[in-house]
Parts: C-alpha cells; sequence; structure tokens
C-alpha cells in the first residue's frame, strides 16, 4: 500500500478527543467524592498519577498503621499517567553518564538495572493485585532511517557497552534483522532495548487506586491542591463545607508530605518555575486486521519509535491498533497548561503525516482518537526522589517523558524513605536530585520555542541531506542547558 502522507485521513476531524485509554475504560470513570472538611493524616500525597499511588501502595504495605491519603484534582490517572504512550520502558531521562558524574558509574548502572527491575515489578503488582492492564513484555525497537540517525545509534550502543550494558539488554540490528522487528521505510539500522514492556496506563493507573484503597489508603478526587507548606496542604475541594454547588476551601494536616504534582506543579502556590510543562499529543488508528501486523512487524507488541529529534513513540495496543504520538510545538507562554492545545489539530496532522509516512502500511486506516496531555520537565532534566525527614516534605518525578516505569522505582522508593527502610533503592544517586528553577518569562519561553525550533530545523536538513546536522542541534543544546 502505498503511502499518502501529503494528505491526511478525513477521520482526523471526527475522531474522539477523549484518550484511548480512557475511552476504554469499562466501566468508566467515576469520580470518587471530594474532600468535605478539613483532614488530620500522618501522610498527605499531593497527585493521583502514578508516583503519588506508587507511594500510597507501598507506603501502606510498609506501615499499615499509618494514615494516607491521595489528594487528586480531578480523578486518578486524569493526567499524563492515564494519557500517555504506554511505554513502561527501562530508562530515566537522564543518562548513565549523567548519574555517575553525581555518584559513579558502577552506581548509576545500578539505578538503571533498578529500573529495569521496576518493568517487571509492574508485571508482578498488576498479576497480585489482578489489575488487567494488558502489559506486555516485548522490549523496544528504534530504527535509524537515515544516515545520521544510524550514526547515533551506533555511537549509543559503544557508550552502553562500556557502561557494561549486556546484549541481553541492548543491542544494535542490521537492517534486515530491524526490518522484521519494525517494517518501517528506509530503515538503515535498529536498537532493541529489552528491559521495556507496554500497558495501558489508564487501566493500570484506575487499577493502582483500587488496590491501595483497598490496602486503606484514603482517596480524595476533585480536590485540588493550591498550596503547600507549615505542615499542611491548602485545597480547594467540590462540595467542601457545606457548598454542593462549588468549591470549597479547606486543609489537610499531616506531618509527611508528599509532592507527586509533576506537570501541575506550576498551578501550586509560588512554584510555577519548578517544573516547565510540556505537551506531547497522540493519535490512534481503529483496530487493524492481522494481515497488516504480518506486514509491519510488532509480533510480540514491542513499543517502537525512529530516532529523529522530535521525540515519537508508538504501540501495538492488544485489540490490534497502533497508538502513536510526539511531541510537537511544546510550551505556552507562562507555563500555562491550556485543555485545548490537548488537540491542537495541526499538531495531530503532523503526527498522522509522521505515521504515515514510516508505516505506509496504515495508510488508509481510520483514526479514532486523537489526544494530548503535558508532561513535566526539570530545569536539568534529570528525574529524582527527594525526601527530608526534618520537615517530612517528600518530591519525586521530573520524568521528562519516561515516567512509567521509573515512577514504580521513585514511589517504591519514597515509602522506603518515609518509613525508614535502609534498602538497595534508598542509596541509588538519583535519591536526592534537585534542580534550580526554571529563567523566568520571557526567557523560559524564548528558549524552549528555539531550541525546539532547530532541533526540528536539524531534522528536516538530515532528512533532505542524509548528513547529520551538528551544528543546529548543537546549539539546541546549549539552550537547554547542555543536556
Amino acid at each position: 500500500m502505498a503511502a499518502s502522507a501529503d494528505s491526511d485521513p478525513w477521520s482526523l476531524e471526527t475522531a474522539s478527543t477523549t484518550p484511548l485509554w480512557i475511552d476504554r475504560l469499562d466501566p468508566p470513570v467515576a469520580r470518587r467524592p471530594g474532600l468535605d472538611g478539613d483532614l488530620d493524616v500522618d501522610v498527605a500525597i499531593v497527585g493521583g498519577g502514578f508516583s503519588g499511588l506508587w507511594t500510597a501502595y507501598y507506603l501502606q504495605r510498609l506501615e499499615p498503621a499509618l494514615r494516607v491519603a491521595v489528594l487528586e484534582r480531578h480523578h486518578c490517572g486524569f493526567g499524563a499517567s492515564g494519557r500517555n504512550g504506554g511505554w513502561a520502558v527501562g530508562e530515566l531521562a537522564g543518562s548513565v553518564a549523567d548519574y555517575a558524574r553525581r555518584s559513579s558509574p558502577s552506581e548509576s548502572l545500578h539505578l538503571l538495572r533498578a529500573v529495569f527491575d521496576a518493568v517487571d515489578e509492574i508485571d508482578r503488582v498488576a498479576a497480585a493485585e489482578q489489575i488487567d492492564c494488558d502489559y506486555a513484555k516485548g522490549g523496544t525497537i528504534r530504527v535509524a532511517r537515515t544516515a545520521p540517525q544510524a550514526e547515533r545509534q551506533a555511537a549509543e550502543i559503544a557508550e552502553a557497552r562500556s557502561f557494561g550494558l549486556t546484549e541481553c539488554e541492548i543491542r544494535l540490528l542490521g537492517p534486515d534483522e530491524a526490518r522484521e522487528q519494525l517494517n518501517a521505510t528506509d530503515v538503515r539500522s535498529g536498537i532493541l532495548f529489552g528491559p521495556s514492556a507496554v500497558v495501558d496506563p489508564a487501566k493500570l493507573a484506575l487499577g493502582l487506586a483500587c488496590a491501595a484503597e483497598a490496602s486503606g489508603v484514603e482517596i480524595y478526587e476533585q480536590t485540588r491542591a493550591i498550596g503547600i507548606g507549615d505542615g499542611a496542604v491548602q485545597v480547594a475541594a467540590e462540595g467542601a463545607r457545606g457548598s454542593p454547588a462549588g468549591w470549597g476551601r479547606c486543609e489537610v494536616r499531616a506531618p509527611v508530605i508528599v509532592r507527586a504534582t509533576e506537570a501541575y506543579t506550576r498551578d501550586l502556590r509560588g512554584q510555577r518555575r519548578d517544573i516547565l510543562p510540556v505537551y506531547s499529543r497522540m493519535i490512534a488508528t481503529e483496530p487493524l486486521p492481522d494481515e497488516i501486523f504480518d506486514d509491519i512487524g510488532l509480533a510480540n507488541r514491542p513499543s517502537f519509535a525512529d530516532d529523529r529529534r522530535m521525540v515519537t513513540y508508538g504501540q501495538r495496543t492488544a485489540d490490534n491498533r497502533i497508538a502513536f504520538g510526539a511531541t510537537g510545538v511544546p510550551y505556552s507562554f507562562g507555563s500555562r497548561i491550556v485543555p485545548n492545545a490537548e488537540t491542537h489539530s495541526g499538531m495531530h496532522h503532523r503526527i498522522w503525516r509522521v505515521l504515515a509516512e514510516m508505516l505506509p502500511q496504515v495508510d488508509d486506516a481510520r483514526i479514532t482518537h486523537r489526544w494530548g496531555g503535558v508532561l513535566g520537565i526539570p530545569r536539568n532534566w534529570l528525574p529524582g526522589v527527594r525526601f527530608d525527614p526534618r520537615t517530612g516534605e517528600g518530591v519525586l518525578g521530573g520524568y521528562v517523558g519516561e515516567g512509567v516505569a521509573a515512577s514504580n522505582l521513585a514511589g517504591r522508593t519514597m515509602a522506603e524513605l518515609i518509613a525508614e527502610r535502609d534498602t538497595e533503592r534508598t542509596s541509588l544517586p538519583w535519591v536526592g536530585v534537585s534542580s534550580r528553577r526554571w529563567e523566568p518569562e520571557p526567557l523560559r519561553w524564548l528558549g524552549v520555542r528555539a531550541s525546539r525550533a532547530l532541533l526540528d530545523m536539524a531534522d528536516h536538513r538530515e532528512l533532505r541531506s542524509d548528513r547529520p546536522d551538528r551544528l543546529l542541534s548543537g546549539i539546541a543544546k546549549l539552550l537547554r542547558g547542555g543536556h
């Protein structure tokens, strides 16, 4: 089937803008009641995404006598946790080299392998709690489709070997072997990364919330945190203080407060510059016949991407769709989170064109869903876990879009830090990582937009010339702060 990437499917305009994962939930999301007055607990966790839920889940098992409450503005899994690409990949946004500079190469490798284990831990918990989240550990296949991309893949493998990663964990594929995994156009080489699985993220998030609640965790949805300080979380909750038609103010007091708000940190008083909210968007096809996948590959449901700088990510879902996403124009002035930006039709058309050009086999497929959401980026681009036992303040996150597996490790580690357990996780080199704040506007907007534009230009020039564009990508890297 020939690709017609210059034209877009009519179905894009009629596709549902509800995230595929949330739209398919059976039964649909039923929001829990909001907080109806002041509350005193032992641990208050702000944010009902993966980070907050994993923290609550493990903490309740370590210390069942503790009273633990999760406060969520919408419903659990509403944000990035319920609308991401479903990649439970054993990677961190920071490289092995980044964390080695904070500790040592061996400690950095230990951290990376702890994320590898988190990929399997998700499966263990899902099985134990009977969470049907369509988990499939098929690895990740990334194909190089230009000479510069192939050059970068070879360098990545050389670096991986220098740090001690094995062939079973990550290996370079020739073009024929790569096409067996993903029969994309213009394949030059591929990387097969073993410690990686795909999931339905909304099923996982809602199943995890139910498991945490069944163990004794209190979950208050429709409860918006306004500020954190002086041993309390100030919240606005729907129906609080006898105001059923509106949002009332109340307070949650706790000796331990964990901030698990990722991109939505910008909504907390005084923290707008702590984490940069950046948009990513996705589309999903109708279920495709098996013969299409006989041509495409993806037999074991690996996640997939190519190695352009505009990050792409896809998976074959359990019901034979292609769910595919990419970063685009990423940032709104003032770190604003604007819901209509999630359904920006121009960006969804662009993502479709990338998919159709990469996999012309799906060119005639109907697009049933298109959606978006925000992920969080710290200024140093390094995710981390911090807990201060003197103040009782904990912070985790900053995953830069790679949080499905990393959040499991982070939440488990945060629970152990709060419970004062000395484990192999509590001494990992991302524990204690902090970042300076982002620049004030308009410098923040100019820097983010300029670096994104330069990376896009570098991608286009490499596609046209088949030669690396180190100048533009180098300037973009400097604008991003060297990461």
